[in-house]
C-alpha cells in the first residue's frame, strides 16, 4: 500500500460491503490498522447484517439500514472500550458483515447407496439427490462457531457438512416412516419436509443458518433391482401367460411354415414349438369342453368265503352269488361289512316285482 492510501486510510470515515458475491456468506472488513473515525457512516444493504467485534467478543449487531457510529448506535460497543460518556476519538474494532440472503440451487446426494428394509423387497440399497436452499437467521453462532476471524467464508465450507446431515436425517426419516420403496415417488414432498424439519432442529441453535425449502428430486435403485422392477411389470402387462405363449405360438407358426430350411436353429425352434402345441392339443382334447368332470371308475369288491378273500367282483358279477350277510370289502372301506349296507349292493338283495297279470281273453264276437 502507497504512502498516499495509507494517509488516506488512517481514519476510516464510511464502512460498507458494495460489492457483495453471491457464494460469500461473511466478509472481514479490511481495516489495515488503521481506525474507524467518530461519526463514521456505517452503511448496511437489503440481505446484510454487519457485526462489530472488540477483542474477540460480539458487542453488536446492525440490521440493514445507514448509521453514524456513536454512543447511540453502538452501546455495547462504547461500554467495552470503556466510554461511559460517549467517545469522541478514533476506535479500533473489527466489522464482519454476514449475508441474509437465501441461497439457491444448493445440490445434495448420497454418496453411496443407503441400505433400507422394505416390505417388498427386504434389504434394499438405494440413492437420492435434490436440491436445497440456504439462509443465516442469527449471524452470531455462524461467526462464533464456524466463521471465527476468517476475512472470507463461503458457502462452500459449510456444503459438506449441510450435504451430510441432509444425507443422514432422509436416511433416518425414510426408515422410522417405512415408506415401501414404490411409494416414495408419490411422497416426495412429505419425505422431504421431513428431513427439511430434521436438519433445521440441527443447525438452527447451533449454527445459525436455516433451510427454508429442500427438494427430493429422484429416488433410483441398484441396476439388478431395476431389472427385477421392470420383469414384474412386464409379467403383469402380459396377464395370462398361457394365453400370450399360444398368441406367440400361432404368430410363429406361418413363419416357420415359410422358412422349411431354416437350419438346425429354425428346425429346433420349430420341434419345440410344435411340441408345446402338441401338448396343449393333448390337454385341449383330454378336457370336456362343458367342463364336466370325468365318470368314476366303478368299484370293484373282495368277497369273504370261508375265511378267505375271494375277487376282486364288479357289482354285477355279484348277483345271485353273495347274500345280504356276506362280508364285503372295497377300496376306501374301513372295514369289512355285510354286502346289504354297501349302497352299491344293496340293490342286488332288493324284492323282485310279481309277474304282470296274465294278457285279458279276446273279446267275443
Amino acid at each position: 500500500m502507497g504512502l498516499f492510501d495509507k494517509l488516506k486510510g488512517e481514519l476510516i470515515d464510511i464502512i460498507e460491503w458494495s460489492n457483495q458475491p453471491p457464494h460469500l456468506l461473511v466478509w472481514k472488513f479490511p481495516r489495515y490498522n488503521n481506525e474507524i473515525k467518530h461519526g463514521a457512516q456505517l452503511i448496511v444493504r437489503p440481505g446484510q447484517e454487519a457485526i462489530f467485534v472488540h477483542e474477540g467478543q460480539v458487542a453488536d449487531v446492525l440490521k440493514p439500514g445507514r448509521y453514524e457510529l456513536d454512543t447511540n448506535n453502538i452501546p455495547v460497543l462504547s461500554t467495552l472500550q470503556g466510554w461511559k460518556h460517549g467517545f469522541s476519538s478514533p476506535f479500533k474494532c473489527d466489522v464482519f458483515f454476514v449475508s441474509t440472503r437465501q441461497a439457491t440451487d444448493l445440490k445434495w446426494g448420497t454418496p453411496n447407496p443407503i441400505p433400507l428394509r422394505d416390505s417388498d423387497f427386504g434389504t434394499i440399497r438405494i440413492r437420492a439427490f435434490g436440491s436445497y436452499t440456504l439462509k443465516v437467521v442469527d449471524p452470531k453462532p455462524l461467526l462464533s462457531e464456524m466463521s471465527g476471524s476468517q476475512e472470507e467464508f463461503d458457502f462452500d465450507a459449510v456444503d459438506t457438512l449441510l450435504r451430510n446431515l441432509i444425507v443422514q436425517s432422509f436416511s433416518e426419516h425414510v426408515a422410522e416412516s417405512k415408506i415401501a420403496v414404490f411409494d416414495l415417488a408419490a411422497n416426495y414432498s412429505e419425505v422431504a419436509e421431513g428431513v427439511r424439519e430434521r436438519v433445521c432442529e440441527k443447525i438452527d441453535d447451533e449454527f445459525g443458518l436455516e433451510i427454508p425449502q429442500l427438494m427430493l428430486v429422484n429416488v433410483s435403485f441398484p441396476e439388478e433391482v431395476e431389472k427385477a422392477i421392470d420383469s414384474r411389470s412386464a409379467m403383469g402387462a402380459i396377464g395370462d401367460m398361457q394365453q400370450y405363449q399360444q398368441y406367440q405360438l400361432g404368430k410363429a407358426m406361418p413363419d416357420i411354415a415359410n422358412n422349411p430350411g431354416g437350419g438346425s436353429a429354425a428346425d429346433g425352434m420349430g420341434l419345440g414349438m410344435g411340441l408345446a402345441m402338441a401338448g396343449r392339443m393333448m390337454n385341449t382334447m383330454g378336457q370336456d369342453p362343458a367342463g364336466n368332470a370325468p365318470p368314476p371308475v366303478p368299484a370293484s369288491f373282495h368277497i369273504a368265503v370261508e375265511g378267505d378273500s375271494k375277487g376282486p367282483f364288479q357289482a354285477s358279477q355279484l348277483s345271485g352269488q353273495i347274500t345280504p350277510e356276506t362280508l364285503v370289502w372295497s377300496q376306501g372301506m374301513a372295514a369289512w361289512t355285510p354286502a346289504v349296507q354297501v349302497p352299491q349292493l344293496a340293490g342286488l338283495f332288493a324284492t323282485p316285482p310279481p309277474p304282470p297279470p296274465p294278457p285279458a281273453p279276446p273279446a267275443a264276437d
